[in-house]
């Protein structure tokens, strides 16, 4: 009995209307000893592009079938129950496909308390349940673990993570409880909240075997034969399984407060405190500490009904539908047949943005790659980071060492440019000029075929003015990474009125062959990321030049949400940079760009602004002082008028740009802020956070027409 029993969960069915129910069949299994365990496999019938989901109609019949587990466990049939999954996926979680049919907290509280119920049973059944995790294991899937007695995981599986706080809520059906009083307080912060704050990061199966989530973990060849084998031996008592980072009283008593608080310190200065779900998370793992297994997984019942029926979380799933749709699908993509086939690829420079391209193209296409610069000690410099990056990832595991060798043989750096000739795909990444983008391209262009496509990585400038020079402007295509470019997930694809739809069709290709998604853009000066971080970067400097201090400048900006202050994001993308590209947009838009000519000045200094340890900007260096003091005004603006400027700013902007037709719709947008700028999934993007706080409205009397979202659009 687990305290549930008496809910009634008939009012889910409503919500499950569309569920891919996921069926727990049942087989018993001999094991070498002669004893019986049931092994019970999740299969919703799909193909491993439609992962197992654990939606109330799957939740209440696998509740059934443990249920008559338990029933043969007590009359002696079985020795122990296993639950796997159909091939590479044990369960990708919740069903949150109906999930914004849930309307009611007491909806969302049942649908926490069904979890609680039915995977709570894994531990009640009379016998020893193990879970043998054989692929994808998130969320619910790993809470289906944890609520087992043994684990045991497949080496080769996809992913094991619990990544509800990037979606703005929490793990819910015991991973809050259970994981903290398995590994750790240190460890359980890492998995809960770090990771999905860090792009959603997940665990390769040997890292949730070290954290001690898993007990034991086996090569893919005989993955089940060897779990069967290992849970006969441990049902045996021939295998102790020990678990090293368990924490006993004394954490509790000692560490358990000291690595909460500190979380609680880095969770202020990293994001702020606009996010809820980070903070419940928190508090969830604080209290896990002490009291029972009843009394955490009601708070997490309570936490999860608050969550999932607020308006982060409602955002957040409107985000989540971009990336995992939309995104994957890129509006005006032509088709990929159309695409050139890319064996060798040309990166124009050696320097680091240049060599970071490099690296990322021969990991993912393991295609040769050439990269050139004026001349050898640059192009060797370059050369040397792309092996030590090589050579790092092959340190920690992440490559075995026939690859990092075969890697190496496929980078060449020269300054003889002919050796460009055979190249299918040439990206520059050179100063950010139009003549000296034009200069190096008119060069490349007598060498390479005609047929070869050439990319620019602009962040501003006319893709159309770059090609202008060009005998085959046609070819070129803007190919616009973000910083840090192996980690950023965009691209913006520009298509000039020149581009053949060849040329672009490569370009998504090769988007899609680096691991990223693209976004088509139109050829408008700073294309969708860089305008609207320069109106954000722009009134940041308006303000801190009326006079108000840097540090209050970046407080005013926080319940935006983005990961860093203007400040602190413009000293990681470079002061020359941010310079060039305010440049850019206050040439095209004067009326509605500011910028001040400090910038440059500012940009030839070593160091710009300090910070504290957290990386977050508290003031300018002395030598920025100096350069800033004779054009700072005396009337700082309130902080209250700082976020207003922004928010109208950014509204007027992105109406501008969607009459324009910079983009198809408003929803290419917000994936763009998402995807290249770290704009918080809580917020939905830009458009739904610029609804709620009003500022669509205020700008131009209307609100984005976007998908409609609950607790945004009212």
């Amino acid at each position: 009995m687990n305290g549930y029993e008496t809910i009634d969960f008939s009012a889910l069915d409503e919500l499950s209307a569309d569920e891919v129910v996921t069926h727990a069949p049942v087989r018993d299994v001999r094991l070498p000893s002669g004893r019986t365990l049931a092994l019970i496999t999740l299969d919703n019938g799909r193909d491993h592009t439609r992962p197992n989901t654990l939606g109330p109609k799957t939740l209440i019949a696998l509740g059934g079938t443990l249920d008559e587990l338990a029933r043969r466990a007590a009359a002696g049939e079985i020795d122990a129950v296993a639950i796997t999954g159909k091939q590479y996926i044990l369960a990708a979680g919740a069903d949150l496909s109906d999930i914004t049919r849930v309307g009611s907290k007491d909806n969302a509280r049942r649908i926490a308390q069904l979890g609680h119920h039915v995977l709570g049973k894994l531990s009640e059944l009379g016998v020893p349940s193990f879970a043998f995790v054989n692929g994808l294991a998130l969320g619910g899937g790993l809470e289906i673990a944890l609520n087992s007695t043994y684990r045991t995981v497949d080496a080769s599986a996809a992913a094991v993570a619990l990544p509800e706080v990037f979606l703005g809520i929490i793990p819910g059906w015991g991973g809050a409880y259970l994981l903290p009083n398995l590994i750790g307080i240190e460890n359980a912060l890492e998995v809960v909240i770090s990771n999905p704050l860090k792009q959603n990061r997940m665990l390769k199966p040997q890292q949730a075997f070290d954290y001690g989530i898993m007990d034991a973990i086996f090569p893919p060849a005989n993955y089940l034969e060897d779990s069967l084998r290992w849970a006969d031996s441990v049902l045996a008592g021939e295998v102790k399984v020990v678990r090293k980072n368990e924490p006993g009283k004394i954490e509790r008593l000692t560490k358990w407060p000291i690595a909460i608080k500190m979380a609680r310190g880095m969770l202020q200065s990293k994001i702020g405190t606009v996010p809820r779900s980070p903070y419940v998370a928190l508090d969830l793992l604080d209290k896990a500490k002490s009291g029972s297994k009843a009394e955490g997984f009601a708070r997490e019942d309570e936490a999860l009904a608050d969550l999932v029926t607020g308006d982060q979380f409602a955002a957040s799933m409107y985000a989540f539908d971009l990336v995992q749709k939309r995104a994957k699908r890129p509006v005006g993509a032509p088709d990929k047949s159309l695409a050139k086939k890319v064996t060798k690829v040309g990166v124009i420079g050696a320097g680091l943005m240049a060599s970071q391209f490099a690296l990322l193209f021969v990991r993912k296409l393991q295609v040769p790659v050439l990269i050139t610069d004026l001349d050898q000690a640059r192009v060797d410099k370059g050369v040397a980071y792309i092996h030590e990056e090589i050579g790092a990832l092959e340190a920690k595991g992440r490559l075995d060492a026939d690859t990092a060798n075969k890697l190496r043989g496929l980078v060449t750096g020269t300054t003889h440019k002919s050796l460009y000739a055979d190249c299918d795909f040439v990206i520059e990444a050179v100063f950010e000029e139009v003549a000296v983008k034009q200069a190096v391209f008119g060069e490349i262009e007598q060498i390479v075929a005609e047929d070869a496509i050439l990319a620019t990585n602009t962040s501003s400038l006319s893709v159309t003015e770059i090609g202008s020079a060009l005998r085959h402007p046609e070819r070129l295509v803007g190919f616009h990474f973000f910083n840090p470019v192996a980690v950023m997930p965009l691209i913006e694809v520009v298509r000039t009125e020149a581009t053949t739809d060849a040329a672009l069709s490569t370009a998504f290709v090769v988007a899609r062959g680096l691991g990223k998604n693209a976004v088509l853009t139109a050829d408008a000066p700073g294309f969708v990321v860089n305008r609207l971080l320069a109106k954000v970067m722009g009134e940041a400097a308006r303000a801190v030049y009326e006079g108000t201090p840097v540090a209050e400048v970046e407080k005013a900006f926080a319940p935006l949400g983005l990961p860093m202050g203007p400040f602190q994001l413009i000293d990681l993308v470079g002061w020359k940079v941010a310079a060039h590209v305010q440049d850019t947009m206050v040439r095209a838009f004067p009326d509605r760009f500011y910028a001040n000519e400090n910038f440059h000045a500012l940009a030839e200094l070593p160091a710009v602004v300090e910070k504290d340890k957290g990386g977050r900007v508290t003031g300018f260096t002395k030598e920025a002082e100096k350069v800033v003091a004779p054009a700072v005004g005396s009337t700082p603006a309130a902080a209250e008028t700082i976020l207003r400027r922004v928010q109208d700013g950014l509204a007027g902007e992105i109406k501008l740009m969607l009459d324009e037709g910079v983009v198809p719709e408003v929803q290419d947008i917000d994936l763009c802020l998402i995807l290249g700028a770290g704009w918080p999934f809580i917020d939905g993007g830009a458009s739904p956070y610029l609804d709620r706080e009003g500022a669509s409205e205020r700008v131009f009397g209307d609100t984005f027409h976007h998908p409609p979202i609950r607790g945004i659009d009212h």
